[in-house]
């Protein structure tokens, strides 16, 4: 009895929708109600985030998910503005976790596996690290290449822990960087968060170089915590 309820369980979790969508649906009610037009601006994010009782973080990610529904424009410096007329059974399209979701998890993962790397990282796996530090840093204006050198920089410490099974958590939360997450980025990436990203790569580096768990846990958290103050507040 107890393993048939424990399945239905499971099963309505799984059903259950990615709060960026409920927001999103929300936000489409709010655009019918009060019967805002293709081409007028909503309210701020902080007057509807007021309204709509939610936070400014799970809001952004609604906005971002209509935007590539193609029911909003937003448009840095300006506002958010209706793109097309709202219909309430139109479905936003499926773009998988949201980048709050992943922040939160890769703060409770990454921050202890760049611990682990600094207990016993080799040193040609500082010098690993090391290597995908200078790239990025070589490749700061290039956003693709960028990208690269900053998967190899996060992967290279979870290599370092000599346990597979980390690198495959860390590889499979950065693989879940979808589209949410690359249009947010597109919008508030600044380039004085991009140079911030870079001392907080060399302060991970200098911890675990250092065999320090207890800084390169905590340099790692206040990288992850950053970005999710940048990408939520703007």
């Amino acid at each position: 009895m107890n393993k048939k309820n424990n399945v239905g369980q499971s099963e309505t979790i799984s059903h259950e929708p990615r709060l960026y969508r409920v927001v999103a649906d929300k936000i489409k009610g709010l655009i019918a109600e009060e019967e805002i037009k293709p081409g007028e601006r909503l309210p701020s994010e902080r007057d509807l985030a007021t309204k709509l009782s939610v936070s400014r973080a799970s809001l952004r990610e609604a906005l971002i998910a209509l935007e590539l529904s193609g029911t909003v424009e937003v448009r840095g410096g300006s506002g958010v503005y209706v793109s097309q007329v709202v219909e309430s059974e139109a479905h936003l399209p499926e773009v998988g976790a949201g980048p709050f979701e992943v922040l939160s998890a890769r703060r409770l993962i990454e921050s202890e596996v760049a611990a682990i790397a600094a207990r016993v990282a080799t040193d040609s796996a500082i010098d690993d690290i090391l290597k995908a530090v200078l790239e990025m840093e070589a490749h700061h204006a290039n956003y693709a290449s960028n990208e690269s050198a900053d998967r190899n920089f996060h992967l290279s410490i979870a290599r370092a822990t000599g346990n597979s099974a980390l690198v495959g958590a860390v590889e499979y939360l950065w693989n879940q960087r979808g589209r949410l997450w690359h249009k947010l980025k597109e919008h508030f990436q600044t380039e004085e968060l991009r140079h911030e990203t870079l001392t907080d790569h060399r302060n991970i580096l200098e911890a675990i170089a250092s065999h320090d768990p207890a800084a390169a846990r905590k340099a790692m958290r206040a990288h992850l915590e950053r970005v999710t103050r940048t990408f939520s507040r703007g």
